[in-house]
Parts: C-alpha cells; structure tokens; sequence
C-alpha cells in the first residue's frame, strides 16, 4: 500500500488510530498527542523512583514508564505505586521489561500497561552475527512466541492492563534479522509476529513502537507500519521516540527530525523525547514538539499533486544538476547571514541581495564592493547574486557566470515558471514558505519539480521570529528534517528575527549543521549515540557523556555511543564507530563498531581507555 494511500499528504490531519485505554487515560483515537517520559532511577529504591516519577509527572508528564528488570523490581512496582497515589497522583504508570517474561507477568498485575520487547521477550539476545533459520525452525520459534505471550496476554485482560509491543532497532532477534536483515521492513515484521497474536487472542488494548537512534530508519519504520497495519486491518495507536537521542541541542534536533517528521504526516498517539538529561526536562521539550504540530490545523490550503512519483518508504536523494558545489552527489551547503566563529562553516554568507563564500573557506572574498548590482561584482569568482523574482533573474544582464540564487515561495513552483528557466545550468533555486503547514508546502513543490523533470538543485529555507534557541531547534529541525530524511534539499538556510534578538547567528548556523547530520545527509562533527538512562543503568551516564564529549568533540566525522547497559547499546551502536557501555557495576565494556574490543575494565579508568583505542585505531587527532 502507497505511503499516499494512507496520509493526506497536502492537509494536516491526525491519522485515525483505535482508543487504548490506560488507567485512567485514553490514547489514540480522537485524543490528544499524550506526553511521557522514563524514570532513570534503581526500581528497588522505591523513594528516589517516587521522586522522580513525580517530578515527571508535576513537569505535565501524563504516563511515566518504569523499568522492570527481574521479578523483584516489579513486585516493588507496587510499594512506588502506592507511594505516587498517597500523594495524591493516579498518573498511569508503564513497566519496561526486557528478557524476563516473568516480570512482565508480576508487573502486569500491578501497572496499567506493560512493555515489552519483542526483540528479547522469548528470543535470545542477538549475537549479530549471521544465522540461518530453515522454514521449520523459523515456525518453531513463532510457536514459543506464542505460548509465552498468550499467558501475557491473559493477565492483562484479567486485570484491565495495557500492553504495548515496543520494537527497538537495536534489539531485533537473530531470527528476524535472518530474514529481514537490520532494517525497517524487520522491525515491522517482529511488531507484527505479536499484533497478529494480539488480534487472534481478542486483545486490542495495544499500543506499538518502533524505535531507532537512526532517524532514517525510525520514519521509514514507522511509515511502513501503518501501511502493514492497514494491509492486515489494524490501526492501533503508535508510540513515538528516537532512541539514545542524546542530550542538548543534538538531543533535541535529533528527536524533533525523527518524531516531528511523523507527527507533521499525523502519525503518533504518544512521544517521549529521549534526553541524556534528567527525565522531568524531556517532558516541555515534548510538550512544544507536539504544540508546534498540532498548531496547523486549518492551514492555507495546498496545490495537490497527482502523480507522488517519490518512495516515502526507502530513501532516494533527489537527482539534481551540479551547479558549483550545490546538487548532485554534493553534501547539502549551508547558508547563513554571517560568517562562523566555529569549525562549523557555512559555504555562503547572505549580505544583502547577494551571498560570498565564508571567508574562512579558500575561495573566499574578504572585501565587498559596496556598489551592489555593478556587473564586475557577479564575475567575480567569489561573490554571487540573489534574485527574487523569476522574471528579474531572466531579464537581468548582470547573471553570475557561476551560480545565481533564485528565491521563490512555494506557490511559485508551477510548470509556467519553471519551463523559463529549468534549462539555466547556472540557477540554484531557494525554496521557502509561508503556510503554517510549510513541511507539507515544500514537500509538494518538491514533488511538482520531479513531475516537471526539472533538476535544478535547491535550498530549503524557512524563517522564524523565535526569541528562545530550543523553540527554533524543535521547529526547524521538525519543518526541515523531514524533507532531507525524503531525500529532497540540496542545502538549508534557516533565518530568524526576533524584536528580542536573543539568539545569536552562530546558534543557528550550529542548528543548521544539526539538522543536516540528524536527518544523515552531512556529518560535520563528532555525534554521540547516548541514552536517557533507566534502572539499569550502571554508571552516571550524563557525567559520563559530558566528560565523554569534552574530550573528543574536536573529532569529526566519528560516531559514539555511549550506552547504560547492554539492552539495546549493541544494536543501537550498530553504525557507531566506538562504544562505550555498562557492563555491570563500576564496570564498562569497550567496542570497536559491533565488536566488544575490551570487557570489565573500571569505570575510573574506562573513559582514557576509550581514548586509547581511539588512537590505537588511527582516529584521534589533537
């Protein structure tokens, strides 16, 4: 089933999701988005996880998740249950279990939702490397799938408890990965292995996930989950997160490109923003997500368009001219309205009707002549023109010989302007727009320039008048991340003017950066793949990043992750170049890409370790 078939792509509508009911709040449906976050602390101490859960719940957190690692945790599920409704709270609470059917079990008859995973529920942890499962072995593990999810399923009918089947990239089994691989189209299959025993059973108060630390994979996923879902007749209701987000500003763009990306399409019932920060500061950050979304209802309408000749499913960058060092199999180029004080540099530098390269870069100009439009200012190399119209770039005389910028709204797009000037082999066209729903804007102009073959590259930009740096984050990165994850955009240029003026231009070139390495089109600096944190977390992980990332941020183009404990740290590390994970306590577990290169080595010592290896393998740099 088309992608199209299923989202109206050109209208800002929720998708339509069947109600789940847990304890005393209802998901999906015609509800509202609903915000939760996880508690990081021991399940077993019952007054410091009362704590915080209330501080979750205080900050407007409307479910708070638990994990549940043995059967001993989850009998303590109750004492913080009645801990959190002694004061006065009857805030749903949701167990997290891994590995441990049993816990599930006990926890089921305590919480008003369950989650499990079914990467680890009855199969074994994955080894990650290649299995091959003949037809009936592979039918013999969906046998004990069921017979030890049924008894699930029947404690949670007996006591009025929701279940969610929550997939995680990171953990997907042997099994599944032998026939699927690690991709999308897995994690949609080993949801689907239980929704289809869900749906056999009658039991319908389900809730589903499909996780990644990867936001390419995390949309596709999720995408491809509705359309299977709808194949089979299901419709329930989605639960939202990019894992291992990390925390500030690369947090916060990393999840607002994965989740907002979805939720502009109208997909997702419920989202918790994965920080490496402590839980009660992932809760405002999910509120202003799931706000700026909503706010589009009734936006101007938008010019539909017939043919979606794009695959909203699988990733395919836009085929475009090469004009200079935009487009083609070039990397994405920045635009900015200054130069940057940082490593981070844009390729041009706005000035007013006209851009120069960044003066750091060679082929830069370091004075302008101050006499605007002359025609010696466009020959020279390093200086090229903005036009704002169509017919003052195709009537003008004074064309750069390199590249022309042409700015145009989206209602511009349209096969009358574009047979003026698609033939040009020196335009680059910069794309914005003013509708409230200006995702779903750009990505039909976008979809009207492949229907028309017109290959000429473009930039995506967007303007705010944002006064706090978080708000532009989470909604640029929520306009701009999506069309890049779709393969559309040939460079980004985000301009923002407030009447308070608090947010310097160099925060919105690293913003600009963000966005592109978030949605994988351009890695410019070293990405951490670092977790919130739960009960089994072994070490302080927010120390531990930040003392991580003060010692190798001057690194490029490296990726590590930094995990609390072994759950999913391997699979979501799959694509990180060192790992860094909790092996037990004080104890941290060295890997180089998926192999565990050094085991127990103590937590004093582990960070120099990591740095260590790092340069045993030819990646550091001082």
């Amino acid at each position: 089933m088309k992608y199209e078939e299923i989202i109206h792509l050109f209208q800002y509508s929720r998708l339509k999701t069947r109600e789940v009911e847990i304890g005393n709040i209802k998901m999906g449906g015609e509800n509202p988005v609903r915000i939760q976050s996880m508690t990081s602390t021991n399940t077993l101490n019952t007054k410091e996880t009362v704590e915080q859960s209330l501080r979750i719940i205080k900050a407007g957190g409307e479910l708070v998740r638990i994990t549940a690692q043995g059967v001993k945790e989850a009998e303590n599920l109750k004492s913080i249950k009645n801990g959190i409704r002694d004061a006065g709270f009857d805030t749903p609470l949701a167990a997290d279990i891994h590995f441990n059917p049993k816990a599930a079990f006990k926890a089921a008859e305590i919480v008003e939702k369950v989650r499990i995973n079914p990467g680890n529920f009855v199969d074994k942890r994955a080894s990650f490397t290649k299995v091959d499962f003949t037809d009936e072995e592979y039918q013999a593990e969906l046998a004990k799938i069921e017979e030890k999810f049924i008894p699930l399923i029947n404690i949670c009918k007996k006591n009025h408890t929701a279940l969610r089947v929550g997939v995680n990239h990171g953990s997907l089994s042997d099994r599944i990965m032998s026939r699927y691989g690690d991709t999308p189209e897995g994690m949609v299959e080993s949801a689907m292995e239980f929704l289809r025993i869900c749906v056999q059973e009658n039991f319908l108060n389900v809730v589903i996930s499909l996780k990644s630390s990867n936001t390419r994979v995390m949309v596709h996923a999720n995408r491809f989950m509705i359309a299977r879902m709808r194949d089979e007749r299901m419709n329930f209701p989605l639960h939202l997160g990019v894992t291992e987000a990390g925390e500030g500003e690369d947090g916060r763009i990393k999840s607002a490109v994965g989740i907002g990306t979805l939720l502009a399409d109208g997909i997702g019932d419920t989202i918790r923003v994965s920080l490496t920060e402590p839980p009660e500061e992932e809760i405002p950050v999910a509120q202003k997500l799931a706000a700026y979304i909503a706010g589009r209802y009734d936006h101007k309408p938008i010019k539909q368009v017939d043919s979606i000749n794009v695959d909203l499913f699988n990733y395919n960058k836009r085929e475009t001219k090469v004009v200079d060092q935009i487009g083609g199999s070039n990397h994405p180029v920045v635009l900015a309205k200054q130069e940057s004080k940082s490593d981070l540099k844009p390729e041009f530098v706005y000035v007013g009707d006209r851009f120069l390269m960044d003066s750091h870069n060679e082929d830069s100009v370091f004075i302008i002549d101050e006499s605007g439009w002359d025609q010696h200012i466009f020959d020279h190399d390093k200086v090229v023109p903005l036009f704002k119209s169509i017919n003052d770039f195709y009537f003008s005389e004074n064309q750069s010989k390199r590249i022309n910028f042409l700015l145009l709204n989206c209602n511009e797009i349209n096969n009358e302007s574009l047979q003026k000037i698609k033939s040009f082999k020196n335009v680059v066209l910069i794309l914005e727009s003013t509708n409230a729903n200006g995702f779903a804007d750009q990505r039909a102009a976008f979809l009207r320039l492949m229907h028309t073959n017109c290959d000429i590259p473009v930039i995506i930009k967007r303007s705010y008048k944002e006064n706090e740096l978080e708000d532009l984050q989470l909604k640029s990165a929520s306009d701009m991340g999506g069309l890049f994850l779709d393969g559309f955009g040939d460079g980004i240029w985000i301009d923002n003017v407030s009447a308070q003026g608090n947010i310097d231009e160099q925060d919105i070139i690293n913003t600009s950066f963000g966005i592109l390495q978030a949605s994988r089109v351009r890695t410019s600096k070293t990405e951490y793949i670092s977790c919130p944190g739960c009960g089994r977390t072994l070490f302080d992980l927010q120390e531990t990043t930040k003392k991580i990332r003060e010692k190798t941020s001057h690194l490029k183009n490296l990726k590590i992750g930094i995990m609390g404990c072994i759950v999913n740290g391997p699979g979501e590390m799959a694509d990180a170049d060192y790992g860094y994970v909790g092996a037990g306590p004080g104890k941290i577990t060295l890997y180089k890409n998926k192999e565990v290169v050094k085991k127990n080595i103590p937590e004093e010592k582990a960070v120099e370790e990591l740095i260590q290896l790092i340069k045993e393998n030819g990646d550091w740099v001082e």
